[in-house]
């Protein structure tokens, strides 16, 4: 699923059910399905709960996170140890104010497929920023077609069932955009690496794996 828009909220509702008979009313709650497609990207970083398997988890994502500095990523870790986000610049995916993905953008792609061969062991989001060069409906565009280019490399290699794109334009600098070398820096993707249910099944069994 290609990116459509990227500040989509959705609200999970519980759905009160009413016992029948004359016996005092009791509810139940019931969560309804989330379409991860259609959340924000921080309700996504948020969800699911860890719950009991959260210090197994957090143990796995800092391997994950050594292995990958180690492997030269720009790495950083949010939710409290339990989220990776790894940084790479748009330089090594696209060539200038191009948005079809170069041959050096494939590679550095392709050892971040590990992590969505297990189906439902990561949710990886793809959050793609630019600098403020040009109108903000031009900055809107080039990270939506950049970051949908990076979505079909992704699904044309390995499922994206679990991968979802966003496109943030200059919305989100890192520096400000006062100089050649912090637009380079503010010109990005951020792959975000959300523990999901595989991964807590495993967790309970103190056998995660990739």
């Amino acid at each position: 699923m290609k990116i459509v828009n990227n500040l989509a909220i959705v609200v999970i509702m519980a759905v009160c059910v009413a016992l029948n008979g004359g016996s005092p009313a009791t509810a139940k709650t019931k969560k309804q399905a989330v379409d991860i497609y259609d959340l924000s990207i921080d309700d996504n970083i948020a969800m699911p709960q860890l719950e009991k398997q959260t210090e197994e988890i957090k143990k796995f994502q800092y391997a994950q996170a050594i292995a990958l500095q180690k492997n030269k990523q720009n790495v950083e870790m949010t939710r409290d140890g339990e989220v990776i986000i790894i940084t790479i610049s748009a330089s090594q995916l696209f060539l200038p104010n191009d948005t079809v993905l170069s041959d050096l953008g494939k590679q550095t792609l392709k050892p971040f497929l590990k992590y969505i061969e297990t189906p439902g062991m990561y949710k990886m989001l793809l959050v793609m920023h630019h600098d403020n060069t040009g109108s903000d409906r031009y900055t809107l565009n080039l990270t939506r077609s950049r970051v949908n280019s990076v979505y079909d490399w992704i699904d044309a290699n390995a499922s994206t069932e679990y991968v979802v794109p966003y496109a943030l334009g200059s919305t989100e600098p890192l520096v400000e955009n006062n100089s050649v070398a912090n637009r380079k820096f503010n010109r990005r993707l951020e792959i975000y690496l959300v523990p999901e249910q595989a991964m807590i099944q495993a967790a309970k069994k103190k056998n995660i794996k990739l």
